[in-house]
């Protein structure tokens, strides 16, 4: 009877320890869990702080960047480029070539009525080059060869456009080639000409085309010592449009160069 019941205490002592044993794997499984979706919390919540601070530095980084980028690109091209009021007239890339008998310095005066936006080389109130009989000019400032003297300029100064050319975009090659050639281009000056123009007036269905005359000598005065013996300056006026219109032609007059020559074109888009 001792021993059975000796027994029979061993055996419910180990039935209380299984009993146990099983309430506490219970217990570590519940606090498992609690801390795994405690602690998964904690991993996502840091996780999308993180996220969200990498976005932000990555945003502010590329904003940065855009705007140096920004800057760095002005700075390359702030000599010659500005904010332009367009409600004014535009003189595009007029260039002068000189043209002595012999070689010699040369001074170029620019009585511009407007505004000069860019220039090159420097205009710091004229030009003063060692010109040769072929065009090559050598800029007495930095030593430098030229082959010509450029501008451009605003304007609120309007042109005479009364009479000119209707001219399609698909005929431009040939208008110019025939119109510069008979005022006086020589084949290297009409073609800097075209390869400069031809692209932004081919873009275009029609071009009203008139060369501006005695006004144009007024707006951009030059004054060249020496006195050159002929001038030609070709100033190409255009206005884009849809439909051909009716228009006066323009009347050219033919140039016949002599001695010192002086040769100027550009353009501008009327609006």
């Amino acid at each position: 009877m001792i021993m059975w019941k000796v027994i029979e205490e061993n055996n419910n002592d180990q039935t209380e320890m299984r009993g146990f044993m099983k309430k506490l794997k219970l217990l570590i499984v519940v606090l498992a869990c609690v801390l795994s979706v405690s602690g998964c919390t904690f991993i996502q919540s840091k996780t999308e702080k993180s996220s969200i601070t990498e976005k932000s530095s990555i945003t502010e980084k590329s904003s940065e960047t855009e705007k140096s980028s920004e800057t760095e690109k002005f700075s390359e091209t702030e000599i010659c480029t500005e904010k332009i009021d367009w409600k004014n007239m535009k003189d595009k890339k007029p260039v002068i070539y000189l043209y002595p008998d012999q070689e010699e310095r040369v001074r170029v005066k620019l009585d511009y009525n407007g505004r000069l936006t860019c220039t090159y080389p420097d205009y710091e109130n004229g030009w003063n080059v060692i010109a040769k009989p072929d065009g090559t000019l050598t800029n007495l400032k930095d030593n430098r060869q030229y082959s010509y003297l450029y501008w451009e300029g605003i304007t609120d100064v309007n042109l005479d456009m009364s009479k000119g050319f209707v001219v399609a975009g698909s005929d431009t090659v040939r208008f110019l080639q025939e119109k510069l050639a008979y005022m006086g281009l020589t084949p290297k000056e009409y073609n800097e000409f075209i390869v400069y123009w031809l692209p932004i007036l081919q873009e275009n269905k029609y071009n009203l085309i008139s060369f501006a005359g005695k006004d144009y000598e007024a707006l951009a005065k030059l004054t060249i010592s020496p006195e050159p013996d002929s001038i030609l300056r070709i100033m190409m006026l255009y206005k884009p449009l849809e439909e051909p219109i009716e228009v006066e032609a323009q009347k050219l007059e033919q140039f016949t160069r002599t001695g010192f020559t002086v040769v100027e074109w550009g353009g501008t888009e009327v609006k």
